[in-house]
């Protein structure tokens, strides 16, 4: 090698040493990293804890709660001028109530409605004891608690044909059923492993 070469090696060698920097002290960590609930979401940012484990989630931790709002006509026939609850439609109310055991962030209201025959007055009150028979059965005998209950009757004041036929009469007295709430129920998210996590449980 020549001496030029060999002078410039040992000045870029020097060059780069002299650029080395030592780290002498500890530096701390600002955010906390882990993930104690294994969502995949750092303390640093984590907003829900305890996610359950395989539960879709939002860049926060936290999974989406929904709300729900459904209106349903109970086919529930009533007798003329009469509130007693037949037996025979024990079922769609048990339906009802195994809906907001599933979910139990729910409220209904039982709106009970006439057919335009008779008084206002008396259809008042006729269509809100035919609520009260439906919001009683759940609580009594279905369990749903009175807080999450309430009835309310119309009268002839909504009905869903204004004509003054007897097959309007029929449909006019209807009882429904409107369940507000938010479902909460972790939406599981799926992959390769799903089946065999499953399987071990």
């Amino acid at each position: 090698m020549k001496p030029l070469s060999i002078a410039v090696a040992a000045l870029l060698l020097s060059a780069c040493s002299s650029n080395i920097v030592t780290m002498d002290g500890t530096t701390n960590q600002a955010n906390d990293l882990r993930d104690l609930d294994q969502d995949g979401v750092i303390e640093a940012r984590e907003r829900c804890d305890e996610t359950l484990q395989g539960a879709s989630i939002d860049n926060y931790g936290c999974g989406q709660i929904k709300p729900i709002n459904e209106r349903r006509e109970l086919k529930v026939l009533f007798a003329n001028d009469s509130y007693y609850l037949d037996p025979r439609y024990y079922g769609q109310v048990e339906e009802l109530a195994q809906f907001m055991r599933q979910y139990p962030n729910t409220r209904v209201t039982i709106e009970g409605h006439c057919s335009k025959v008779g008084s206002y007055e008396h259809n008042l009150a006729l269509s809100q004891n035919r609520a009260n028979a439906i919001t009683a059965l759940l609580a009594d005998r279905y369990g749903i608690s009175n807080d999450r209950l309430r009835a309310v009757g119309y009268s002839f004041d909504r009905p869903v044909d204004p004509s003054d036929t007897q097959d309007a009469h029929n449909r006019n007295r209807r009882v429904i059923a409107e369940v507000v709430g938010e479902d909460t129920t972790a939406d599981m998210k799926w992959h390769i492993y799903t089946v065999d996590e499953l399987n071990r449980l």
